[in-house]
């Protein structure tokens, strides 16, 4: 038997209900919420070993493997979740600073990972509205998007500016949902727990990928629908895993707002 890794930190408190949320019933195709970092493009070790740099630069010991089982929260949740609330109040906004410049140092070795441009057609090619979801800065995400030649795929994408608060908060998510006001039903792609947490919390299925190197276990007690290898795994078997995700919201019902 596989041993199963050691639990997470719990994730804050529910965040508040949202505000909007595009009608359900609208338009004829559904509406899909990729996440980039390790969904899209191969980045969780990098920003492992970033952030890892910047807490050492400023005499913070965490070690590597807790940031890792971190990965897929936003700066403004990762720092207190890994070092604590005290370190977050007197350093939280300098090792932010230092991460961004660290994870700039390595940035030119990220690569988008197998199948994950064809992820994106293939949801095009079954009537899917894609918006890319991330907290990242505008030049990064633009960055990414051109890496995976996917302008002509999706209907937008989010940045930094979009949101105050990052996953595991629903913020992101809804941010990305109002840029799919015509599509009928929604579903989140990501690779990490923080992904499904927040899709849950904003009342949409998800579906998981291990290329963030969590485990296929942990993604589904995170509320994952289906769970598959890569990008390239799911684009093989795409509608099976839409209807899992489909049968996962007939199962849970639609957000209350």
């Amino acid at each position: 038997m596989t041993a199963q890794p050691p639990p997470r930190q719990p994730p804050p408190a529910t965040g508040e209900p949202l505000d909007a949320w595009p009608d359900a019933g609208a338009g004829e195709g559904g509406g899909a919420i990729v996440d980039i970092d390790g969904t899209l493009v191969d980045t969780s070790y990098q920003h492992t070993i970033a952030w890892g740099r910047a807490f050492a630069e400023h005499r913070v010991e965490v070690a590597h493997w807790r940031v890792h089982r971190h990965n897929g929260m936003g700066g403004d949740q990762l720092v207190a979740a890994v070092a604590g609330d005290a370190v977050e109040a007197r350093l939280g906004d300098a090792i932010r600073a230092s991460e961004s410049h660290r994870y700039g140092e390595l940035i030119a070795e990220v690569r988008p990972l197998p199948g994950a441009r064809d992820l994106l057609a293939g949801l095009r090619s079954l009537g899917y509205q894609v918006v890319l979801a991330s907290s990242a800065g505008r030049a990064e995400v633009e960055r990414y998007v051109a890496m995976l030649d996917a302008e002509e795929l999706v209907a937008a994408w989010t940045t930094a500016a979009d949101v105050e608060r990052t996953k595991p908060h629903p913020d992101l998510v809804a941010a990305a949902a109002e840029r799919l006001p015509g599509a009928g039903t929604l579903v989140m792609i990501g690779d990490t727990a923080w992904d499904a947490v927040a899709a849950a919390r904003a009342g949409l299925p998800s579906i998981g990928l291990l290329s963030g190197g969590f485990g296929a276990a942990e993604l589904h007690d995170a509320g994952c629908a289906a769970v598959y290898a890569d990008a390239a795994d799911l684009a093989a078997n795409l509608q099976a895993a839409l209807a899992a995700a489909a049968a996962a919201r007939s199962t849970h019902g639609a957000p209350v707002v």
